[in-house]
């Protein structure tokens, strides 16, 4: 078991929580990081680009001079893809660029992300979060208070006053413990968890 400091809303020290190794302790390993945020970039594209080939350009399919005699290459219309304004060989096309990896894999690496954080001092536990209203001011000086401004606030269901109070800072993300991927755990510095959230990850990953 890993030991960690617990901390209330305002950022004191309350106690300790002892947390599972296999999830906040596990083996740390980097080729499964890239496997799994390589999948999920590319699953996040949009795969929208397109570029029009020589058949789709609109214009006049005349030829543009005589066959023979002219000391030209042989031309039979300006939609060409060598000519300016003509058609693109072999260019983009509209195409779905996502994939999967293994559940297990998905699992072991985002084990893997959260032990990353956990090794480098960069959990942090929190006894509970809560926001009755919306308050961007009171988030942002708790995670200062904690030396975590870029970090990624995890809870372990949806609380719309957390969500709201968060979301315009600029170098934070709230996200609920069933939502935590391998890349947000990565991209912020610190991993903020409520203690219920971290619960909620030993039941997820365990």
């Amino acid at each position: 078991m890993a030991t960690f400091k617990m901390y209330n809303q305002s950022a004191q020290e309350v106690g300790e929580i002892e947390l599972t190794d296999e999830v906040f302790g596990a083996e740390i390993k980097p080729h499964l990081h890239w496997e799994v945020v390589k999948m999920q970039r590319a699953n996040r594209r949009a795969g929208t680009h397109s570029t029009k080939t020589r058949a789709e350009v609109k214009g006049s399919t005349k030829k543009i001079y005589r066959q023979k005699g002219t000391g030209n290459a042989r031309h039979g219309a300006k939609k060409a893809p060598i000519f300016v304004g003509g058609g693109v060989a072999h260019g983009p096309k509209p195409r779905d660029y996502s994939y999967t990896v293994p559940k297990k894999v998905r699992a072991a690496a985002l084990r893997s992300a959260i032990s990353t954080r956990a090794a480098g001092g960069d959990v942090i536990v929190l006894d509970g979060l809560n926001y009755d209203t919306p308050k961007t001011k009171a988030a942002a000086k708790l995670l200062s208070s904690l030396n975590a401004s870029n970090a990624l606030v995890v809870l372990p269901a949806e609380d719309g006053g957390v969500h709201k109070s968060f979301r315009n800072l600029p170098a934070a993300k709230y996200i609920r413990a069933e939502g935590v991927n391998v890349y947000d755990v990565l991209k912020y510095e610190k991993l903020v968890l409520t203690a219920d959230a971290a619960r909620a990850l030993e039941q997820r990953l365990g």
